[in-house]
Parts: structure tokens; C-alpha cells; sequence
């Protein structure tokens, strides 16, 4: 199935931002790239060909987004300039082409998020920060505090966008919580080649979530599996299946 690009004007960030979508129906995903990737990542390395039978049975449609990491969170100037460019894109997906999708598709049914690497990151960060339009993820070998971007600088944008601080001191009563209650938390990680950092983070975010009784399913695969995208592709098919059903019999 071939993706269709679009190009569009970006309001707040005074640019044209490219995405390609897969699929014509079925639960918006919004899939990001690893760090510094491009939107065309996650079909060119093969992230989009395994989902393609939920995407071909109309019960998935693929948003690969594209990011700013390098101005963001891999740069190299100012730590507050650094992260207000990372908010702006934040209100870009939120504001901008969230809406779009949900217009072009004919619902306002909540969406789901995706994403590997830095990419898990964003994806667990959309869902926790905006349960209101996000209600599942699939975070595979992410990084969840933001001081290991931002190790000698903080500030609030900078805790906002760092799940497992936020989550930390999020009080009981707050109204997110009985969202996250409700949405599908998946976050997967494995213990080997190039996984240390993000097993640490993921252990650490793990912990918050089980002391905040919000439910969530944490995979630790084993110490063969690295962090590359041949364990993404195996994956992101397993985890949809959980979420979506099989193509043929879907929940």
C-alpha cells in the first residue's frame, strides 16, 4: 500500500511540516521516528510493512510523523530555546495535524501513539501530557526523564516534558488519573546491546506507574535483544496485536 504525503503549513513553527499517512480508515496512530529520524523512517525501515494487515483490514491508519529533534532535544544552544522549539511541536501535532486527521477521518474517536527510541519518548509524553486526545501507546526502548537531554538545565517546560518527573509528583486527585486508568500504557525495553540507558528509565518509570496504580503493561525482553529495528519490527506487531486483535477477528 503506498502512504500519501502531505506538506502543510505549520502555524506554530512558521514552517511547512511533512507526514505520510497509511490508510484510509480505522484508529489514528501517530508514529515517530527515533532520534533526529525523519517521518519517512518508519516505512523505509520496514516499521509500517508490519502493521500493513491491520492497516489493509481498515482498522489502522499510520501517521508517520516528522520531527525536530536536532533543534530540540539533541542540540547543541540555549537549553530554554532549545525546549520551547520542542513545545511548539508539541502544539503543532496537538493543535494542527491531530485535527486534520480527525477531520479528514470523520471521528473524534481518541488516537493511539507509537514510536521507538526517542520516539517512544514522545509517544509516552503525548499520552501522558494529553490524555484528552491520546488514550494508548506502544513505547518501545524509550527514555523517559528529560535530564538526559538537559542534564545541567531545567526548567517548567523542561519538567512537563519529562514523563517520569511529572508523573512523580502528579497529586491522586488529579483528573489525568483516572485517564490513564482507562487508556492501554504499553512500554518495552530489552536488556541488551545498547539498552542500558533506556532500561534504567524504563525501570524508573515502571515503579512511578505501579505506585500510582495506574495500570500499565512494561515488557522487559531479553539480554539478546538490542536496540535496533530488527527487535522493533518484531515489536510493534506484537503489542498491536494485543491492542487491536488479530486483522482477521479484530476486538
Amino acid at each position: 500500500m503506498e502512504g500519501m504525503y502531505h506538506k502543510e503549513h505549520s502555524d506554530s513553527l512558521d514552517r511547512d511540516m511533512e507526514y505520510k499517512v497509511f490508510g484510509e480508515h480505522g484508529r489514528i496512530c501517530l508514529a515517530f521516528p527515533p532520534q533526529n529520524g525523519r517521518f519517512w523512517d518508519f516505512e523505509d525501515f520496514g516499521m509500517v510493512d508490519t502493521v500493513m494487515p491491520w492497516i489493509e483490514a481498515g482498522l489502522l491508519q499510520v501517521v508517520c510523523v516528522d520531527s525536530i529533534d536536532t533543534e530540540s532535544w539533541s542540540g547543541t544552544g540555549d537549553e530554554h530555546d532549545r525546549i520551547f522549539q520542542h513545545e511548539r511541536w508539541f502544539k503543532y501535532v496537538c493543535e494542527e495535524l491531530l485535527p486534520k486527521l480527525h477531520e479528514r477521518n470523520g471521528d473524534v474517536e481518541l488516537a493511539m501513539t507509537c514510536g521507538c527510541s526517542m520516539g517512544a519518548m514522545h509517544a509516552a509524553n503525548f499520552l501522558f501530557r494529553r490524555p484528552d486526545l491520546f488514550d494508548a501507546t506502544i513505547a518501545l526502548s524509550g527514555v523517559y526523564n528529560a535530564d538526559y537531554f538537559f542534564p545541567d538545565y531545567s526548567d517548567t517546560l523542561v519538567y512537563f516534558n519529562s514523563p517520569i518527573d511529572y508523573l512523580s509528583g502528579m497529586p491522586e486527585g488529579h483528573e489525568y488519573m483516572d485517564m490513564y486508568r482507562q487508556s492501554d500504557i504499553i512500554c518495552c525495553v530489552g536488556q541488551g546491546d545498547w539498552e542500558e540507558d533506556l532500561l534504567a528509565s524504563t525501570r524508573r518509570l515502571d515503579a512511578i506507574l505501579q505506585d500510582k496504580g495506574i495500570p500499565a503493561w512494561v515488557d522487559y525482553w531479553g539480554a539478546d535483544v538490542s536496540h535496533d529495528w530488527p527487535w522493533w519490527r518484531k515489536q510493534l506487531p506484537y503489542f498491536m496485536g494485543h491492542l487491536l486483535g488479530s486483522p482477521s477477528d479484530p476486538r
